[in-house]
């Protein structure tokens, strides 16, 4: 019997089956060694659990079944053929125990993770998937997705440590929600090739001119950042002296993002003792409670909301979970970008071709590519081809014809949904899953106005025109049928939206 038995996974669900095969593999006194994987994550597909509650659990199960344990997290690296090594050293780091193969049996049912520990020369027992047993056990994670369905049978496999752990943190309803989530990916975020640094870096940089235009219209008391990043506008809200008494409140669906905020504030960056931090998609359920909201700020997000739902009625749910949690009176401050007026007006775009390479046919396999060799690909691309790509890649299908090696003829918002992402070659096969022109201002006040908010005058729609004069017009230029050229339009818009008092 060895002194100590390795048993690495995420652990989100215990099953009476583990109790059982545990207490024979250790039944003569081993001790138990838990390597929590993924420990670092949280609400996410692949991870609903947080580290905190499973080991919770584990505890629980180890006084219940007789077992003595200790629990190690491990967190998250890249995909790396050394994970048992790392495994191992972390072990040794947080408890001192250095586990080798003369005094430790790793117990496993992953074939993967068990070849990396045979290439250590650590002797494997097969929990749930023995190759030589075909009527093997239920794992764990297919039990968490038949709780997940809905399926009440979970409780027959699961052991009763984790049954109580969920139900007492009521995360039973919260894994539900999370494994079924449309939107949040298996990491907790949009999409799988988004470089999150980018995008701390631009939230950082947009977030003093964001501020600067919105800060007249936030009402003090309980304001809530939704989409709040990397926290950058809320990092100013704290400095603001009106603001002090103020609850300040992140919510933020991307976990790198979510990190983020709750690194700055362990750092002391926020000099507000209420300031708040929540992974969540407001989407997937009401947060706040009804008439307990004084100002709700949105930056850069519906049209994220437009694009990974269902369009039209994806923002239209979101927006009346605005109207219920914002107080008789209370604001919501959305800024974001917007379509043209006339967005189906068909147009001439005129587009350089002396910028970069133009190849006859637009590639099709760009999702196969690491990022950087996308990024190089794209980069290379003429603002004329790039359209031919962006036509590929682009998850809201466009028509437009060619009129001459340099010209095309377009409907005006596919053309600026274009103009407005050709620089985004950091990200850009997710940028490409987004749609900025699904909605215009006009369609935003005739959303606003039905679910119920009154549109303040400072609302409009707004030409960026830096983005105007520095990034298309050098480039780009736009005109009527007849060629008569026209003036660029709109590009974002700024919503302040007011419950009314008596509503």
């Amino acid at each position: 019997m060895a002194p100590f038995v390795l048993f690495p996974g995420r652990h989100h669900l215990l099953t009476r089956f583990q109790a059982d095969y545990l207490r024979r593999l250790a039944g003569g006194g081993s001790t138990i060694v838990w390597a929590v994987t993924s420990a670092n994550h949280e609400n996410t597909k692949r991870n609903p659990v947080p580290y905190h509650r499973r080991e919770a659990a584990i505890e629980r199960f180890s006084v219940l079944t007789g077992l003595r344990s200790l629990v190690v997290p491990i967190f998250d690296t890249a995909p790396t053929d050394a994970f048992a090594e790392v495994t191992l050293k972390t072990i040794t780091v947080a408890t001192g125990l250095d586990l080798t193969p003369a005094d430790t049996l790793v117990a496993c049912s992953t074939p993967q993770v068990a070849k990396l520990y045979e290439r250590l020369g650590f002797p494997i027992d097969w929990a749930e998937a023995d190759p030589a047993e075909p009527a093997a056990p239920e794992r764990p994670w297919d039990v968490l997705l038949r709780l997940s369905r809905g399926d009440d049978t979970w409780r027959d496999l699961a052991h009763p440590a984790t049954i109580d752990v969920l139900e007492r943190y009521r995360l039973i309803d919260t894994v539900r929600t999370v494994i079924n989530d449309p939107i949040i990916g298996d990491e907790g975020g949009l999409t799988a090739t988004r470089d999150y640094r980018t995008y701390v870096e631009a939230f950082t940089v947009a977030a003093q001119r964001e501020w600067a235009a919105v800060r007249q219209y936030v009402q003090p008391g309980r304001i809530v950042d939704i989409g709040c990043g990397a926290g950058s506008v809320l990092e100013l809200a704290d400095r603001e002296p009106g603001l002090h008494e103020s609850d300040l409140i992140g919510v933020e669906i991307a976990r790198h993002l979510y990190q983020e905020c709750l690194h700055k504030k362990d750092q002391g960056v926020f000099r507000n003792a209420n300031v708040y931090f929540y992974q969540r998609n407001v989407l997937g359920g009401a947060i706040f409670a009804d008439r307990s909201v004084d100002t709700t700020l949105t930056f850069a997000l519906t049209h994220e909301i437009w694009s990974y739902g269902d369009r039209r009625e994806s923002v239209l749910q979101f927006a009346r979970r605005i109207h219920a949690h914002t107080v008789p009176g209370g604001v919501w401050i959305n800024s974001d970008v917007c379509g043209p007026g006339d967005p189906q007006r068909p147009v001439l775009l005129r587009l350089t071709r002396d910028d970069g390479a133009n190849p006859s046919v637009a590639r099709t396999d760009l999702a196969d590519l690491p990022p950087s060799e996308v990024k190089t690909y794209v980069e290379s691309l003429s603002t004329r081809a790039r359209l031919d790509q962006f036509a590929v890649d682009f998850a809201f299908p466009f028509t437009y014809e060619p009129v001459d090696d340099r010209t095309v003829r377009i409907d005006q918002a596919s053309a600026m949904d274009y103009l407005n992402r050709k620089d985004y070659v950091d990200n850009w096969l997710s940028e490409t899953k987004e749609q900025f022109c699904g909605l215009s201002f006009a369609d935003w006040t005739a959303l606003l106005t039905e679910i119920g908010f009154d549109i303040d005058p400072a609302s409009a729609p707004i030409r960026n025109d830096w983005v105007i004069d520095n990034r298309i017009a050098p480039v780009a230029s736009l005109s009527d049928l007849d060629g008569k050229p026209l003036p660029w339009p709109a590009t974002h818009l700024l919503a302040v939206a007011r419950r009314q008092r008596n509503g």
